[in-house]
């Protein structure tokens, strides 16, 4: 059991809808009383049809940080591969400060294949792509300190992945937020080995919010995550038409276990 206060995540996929649409279910989000708004770093849908409609993640996220006042926002992850870690490092600082210190640099090693085909990156392997992760995150905490301004709080990082050799040793290196995915018995075997590389690394793993994307409803999948210690809760909705009925009955519950 976590004594972190229960926070619900909205990812708001970019994903077959037009603009006006996203920017409106984003401010019925912060309405609602989301915690983070999180959209993601690909060029292409995930599913559905793989040429709809689509837009860029970094763009909207600044976009975001005007159009909103209280939420924390973010990418569910940033792809590492698509940007100059010291650039992702500025553009993280200058959506800080346009959001007055609401924004999580979430970050991943990236995994979609057409993204990298379609714009001229190079695919590589996954324990390649995990090894440019593991340079870039040193290089990004060290741009952070030479910016000018400096960013407005210590942005917190996370990172998404349950690789249990490389993944889950960087987040018990660099991350604030451990973001996983998977059912209740996955999370529970990945928080131990969290735990094993945070005592390597001479880390208190409590320092290391747990989030989780969940399906189903709150009040039967909830309780088991918030036992094995998860506190943040992200739901998800696509385009075109965005459903947001799961996200109020997560809020709901959120608000019942934080009394």
């Amino acid at each position: 059991m976590t004594s972190r206060p229960v926070r619900v995540g909205l990812q708001l996929q970019p994903q077959h809808a037009d603009y006006q649409t996203i920017r409106r279910t984003a401010a019925e989000a912060e309405e609602l009383g989301v915690d983070i708004l999180f959209n993601w770093d690909h060029f292409y849908p995930l599913y559905g049809e793989p040429e709809g409609l689509h837009f860029e993640c970094w763009t909207m996220l600044a976009a975001w940080a005007e159009q909103t006042s209280r939420v924390e926002i973010g990418a569910l992850v940033t792809c590492n591969s698509y940007r100059n870690p010291e650039l992702l490092a500025d553009m993280a600082r200058t959506v800080d400060h346009i959001s007055d210190g609401r924004l999580i640099l979430g970050i991943g090693s990236g995994w979609f294949e057409k993204d990298y085909q379609e714009y001229g990156y190079e695919f590589g392997t996954a324990g390649g792509r995990l090894d440019a992760l593991a340079e870039a995150l040193p290089r990004i905490e060290s741009r952070f300190a030479k910016l000018n301004p400096a960013p407005t709080r210590k942005i917190p990082t996370l990172i998404g992945g349950g690789g249990e050799k490389k993944t889950l040793r960087l987040v018990a290196k660099h991350a604030d937020i451990w973001h996983s995915f998977g059912d209740a018995e996955t999370i529970e075997r990945k928080i131990g080995i969290l735990r094993q590389h945070c005592s390597d690394v001479g880390r208190d793993p409590g320092q290391i919010e747990i989030s989780t994307a969940v399906q189903g409803k709150p009040a039967e999948v909830g309780p088991t995550l918030l036992n094995l210690g998860a506190s943040l809760f992200t739901v998800s909705a696509s385009g075109p038409d965005y459903d947001l009925s799961d996200l109020r009955e997560w809020l709901t519950w959120r608000d019942a276990v934080n009394g």
